[in-house]
C-alpha cells in the first residue's frame, strides 16, 4: 500500500536534491519529485516539507506548494475551463486540471460555468477525478454531528423552504429562508449551526447560533429584515430622530439602540458615519 496519498496534503521528508528539484520520501520507502519551482529557498536534508500531492500529465505522483482547491473526498464549487471526448476539466488550482468524466456529470457540463464537484479516487488506477453527481456522496444515515455544533457548509442549492446545503463535506442540510438575513449564492462556503436533527436524521441549519435569534427577536429581526429589503443599508445611526425610527421601524429608539449593539456584538452588522450595513 502507497503511503504517499495523491489528493491530500503530506508531511514528507527530503531525501536528496537533484537538478530537476527535491525527491521527498515517506517512512515507508517510497519517494516523489518536488520540482525546482516549487522548492523553498533554504532547506536541509531530512527536514520535513507539507506539501500536496497529486498525478501529473505522464500520471506520475508528483508534488507541489500550490494550494489545491479542492481536497480529496470533499466538495467545492469550481470553474470548467475545457471539455473534450472524455468529459470536463476543471481548475482545481493544480497545473493539471481535474477530469470530470461524462458519466459523473449530472447534466451536461459547459466551458466557463462553475459547478459543484466531489474529488474522489478511482481505487482500480489510483486516479482522481470529480464527480458533480454530488447525491450520491452525502449520506445522512450515520451523523458525524450533533445539536448546537458549529459546521462547513458549501450552498448547494435554492429550494422553496431556503437552501440545501452540504454539512462538514458529508451530509445534507437546509437552511430555512427566515434565518438568512444577507447575500448567499450557490458554492458560497460558510460556517453554520446545526439547530436540529429532525425525524430520519434531516438536519435543520442556522447560520447564527443556537439562541441567538430568539435572545435578540424580535427587534433585531426587524432590522435585519428591513436591511434585506433595502439592499443592506440603513440610513439610521444613534443621533437619528426617533420619530424616524419609528416611522420607518415601527419600534422605539431606545429598542433600536439596544438591537443595534445586539446585531453590532454578533458582526451581524456595521455602523458607519451614513447609517447601518449588512455584513455579507
Amino acid at each position: 500500500m502507497n503511503m504517499i496519498r495523491i489528493g491530500e496534503y503530506n508531511d514528507l521528508r527530503i531525501l536528496r536534491m537533484t537538478t530537476v528539484g527535491l525527491y521527498l520520501g515517506d517512512d515507508e520507502g517510497e519517494d516523489v519529485l518536488l520540482p525546482s519551482k516549487y522548492c523553498p529557498e533554504r532547506y536541509s536534508i531530512d527536514e520535513t516539507l507539507r506539501v500536496f500531492v497529486y498525478r501529473d500529465h505522464d500520471e506520475k505522483k508528483i508534488a507541489t506548494n500550490l494550494p489545491p482547491k479542492i481536497l480529496l473526498h470533499q466538495f467545492a464549487f469550481l470553474k470548467v475551463t475545457a471539455v473534450s471526448s472524455v468529459g470536463a476539466f476543471v481548475d482545481w488550482g493544480m497545473v493539471k486540471n481535474l477530469l470530470v468524466p461524462f458519466k459523473e456529470q449530472r447534466l451536461k457540463m459547459e466551458v466557463d460555468r462553475w459547478y459543484i464537484v466531489f474529488l474522489t479516487l478511482d481505487e482500480k488506477t489510483d486516479r482522481l477525478y470529480a464527480s458533480n453527481k454530488i447525491e450520491k456522496f452525502l449520506q445522512n444515515e450515520t451523523l458525524t454531528v450533533e445539536e448546537g455544533e458549529e459546521v462547513d457548509l458549501l450552498v448547494m442549492h435554492k429550494t422553496d423552504l431556503g437552501y440545501s446545503v452540504i454539512v462538514n463535506h458529508k451530509h445534507k442540510g437546509l437552511v430555512f429562508q427566515n434565518e438568512i438575513f444577507g447575500e448567499i449564492r450557490i458554492g458560497h462556503q460558510m460556517k453554520g449551526f446545526v439547530k436540529k436533527i429532525r425525524e430520519g436524521n434531516k438536519l435543520d441549519i442556522a447560520l447564527q447560533p443556537q439562541g441567538y435569534r430568539q435572545a435578540i427577536e424580535p427587534h433585531a429581526e426587524i432590522i435585519l429584515k428591513k436591511l434585506t429589503e433595502e439592499a443592506g443599508f440603513l440610513p439610521f445611526h444613534d443621533k437619528s430622530d426617533p420619530e424616524v425610527i419609528y416611522r420607518n421601524l415601527g419600534i422605539s429608539k431606545k429598542a433600536f439602540k439596544k438591537a443595534v449593539g445586539n446585531l453590532l456584538k454578533e458582526k451581524t452588522i456595521r455602523l458607519e458615519p451614513e447609517g447601518i450595513y449588512l455584513n455579507t
